[in-house]
């Protein structure tokens, strides 16, 4: 063995080498493969869909059998400036803004010191004069029955003739003095009526049911009925009639074929956007207004609400039918176009920052151009409306510009 020349020595390759070259070739297609499904996947991962949006929003029935929309204001059709027919101190207001009041309730008082004598003077002479006829009366019976008895007795002759006179005379006297009694009376129940009516003028009364809107005088102020004197007020306050409230709109020339008396509507006030009130048509006031090219229609309202008040902006749907118990609340809706059907399931895809979320909805009824969601969305949503095809579950998204 030492003798032997190693150069003669030689590794055998043809086993080592081949078998890992076999192998690694059959790795290629499945590396090329993961390659192309991590670049697709980066690739729609990271390049945005350009889509357009739609919001979801709330709508209510009625919108879908409006005819016209108008713009207006509440006004009290009965509103009244209380103020006194005479001019005098105020001493006492009893009502302050909001207050509700009754026809007849005394709402302010005057300085009343000289009319109350001049009537309690008046009921006085009243009660002297009822008096005086009382006595009159008793008089008128006693010369009554004496003259009566002197005519008996002048018959027969047993009373002389200058008796049977005087009776007679005291008679007609105490007829007379009994008549001027009475009328005595008359005359002071009329000055009894004129100091009532003097001392009522020192009352301030609500002349019919109303809220009080503005208080416009305080004690110590003079009130007068035209306010012309310097520093003196007319009016002492501002008061309506709640149930009197109507919405006043301005309807254009063109569009007045469209309303007709008692015609349903629908009244949207500024200050509540979330409700709507049932009215009707109540007056086409016959006039036009010729700077406007407009009409003023008048609409009551069919239900009372405390909440609503004069001067406040409203909006009026004039409607083909009034609407039903059923069409009052709100529904949540979306454009049907973004709406995907997979068998009998429907799905949207709403916008989630940059990406879209694939999201299953329950849709209810049609309203003109619009589709009921019932469950999967709220509104304020905004969904993908085109390209659907383009788009699945977490794909990105870029909003295209309007």
């Amino acid at each position: 063995m030492p003798n032997e020349d190693i150069t003669k020595l030689k590794i055998d390759k043809s086993t080592s080498v081949s078998a890992p070259s076999r192998r690694r070739k059959a790795l290629y297609p499945v590396i090329a493969i993961i390659v192309i499904a991590l670049a697709a996947a980066f690739y729609f991962k990271g390049t945005a869909v350009e889509v357009e949006v739609a919001g979801v929003s709330q709508i209510y029935p009625s919108q879908s059998f409006t005819l016209l929309n108008a713009s207006g204001y509440v006004v009290a059709q009965r509103k009244a400036a209380v103020a006194s027919k005479i001019t005098g101190r105020l001493i006492s207001i009893n009502v302050e803004e909001g207050n509700h009041v009754k026809k007849g309730d005394i709402i302010a008082r005057l300085e009343n010191e000289d009319v109350t004598a001049m009537y309690e003077q008046a009921k006085a002479n009243l009660a002297s004069t009822r008096a005086g006829l009382e006595q009159a009366k008793a008089e008128l019976h006693d010369a009554d029955v004496t003259f009566n008895r002197y005519k008996e007795l002048m018959k027969s002759e047993l009373v002389s003739k200058n008796d049977y006179d005087s009776a007679e005379a005291r008679y007609k006297k105490a007829v007379a003095a009994a008549a001027g009694a009475e009328a005595a009376i008359t005359a002071d129940k009329a000055a009894l009526s004129g100091a009532e009516v003097s001392l009522e003028y020192t009352l301030i009364r609500a002349p019919f049911d109303a809220v009080v809107l503005t208080k416009n005088a305080d004690i110590g102020d003079i009130v007068t009925p035209l306010g012309s004197a310097e520093n003196a007020k007319a009016a002492v306050v501002t008061i309506a009639d709640m149930s009197s409230l109507q919405v006043e709109a301005d309807v254009s020339e063109s569009n007045l074929q469209y309303v007709k008396l008692a015609q349903p509507c629908e009244i949207q006030l500024d200050a509540f956007p979330d409700s709507r009130f049932r009215g009707a048509v109540h007056m086409i006031v016959p006039t036009a207004d010729r700077s406007k090219a407009s009409v003023m229609i008048k609409v009551k309202f069919l239900d009372y609400d405390s909440r609503i008040l004069p001067e406040m902006s409203a909006k009026v749907a004039f409607l083909q039918r009034p609407v039903k118990p059923e069409e009052q609340k709100p529904r949540t809706v979306i454009n049907p176009a973004a709406v995907v059907n997979k068998g009998n399931n429907k799905f949207v895809f709403l916008v989630n920052g940059e990406r879209v979320v694939e999201t299953q909805i329950q849709t209810g009824e049609q309203f003109g151009d619009v589709i009921e969601i019932l469950s999967g969305a709220k509104a304020g949503d905004k969904v993908a409306l085109k390209p659907l095809e383009k788009l699945r579950n977490g794909v990105k998204i870029k909003v295209a510009e309007k």
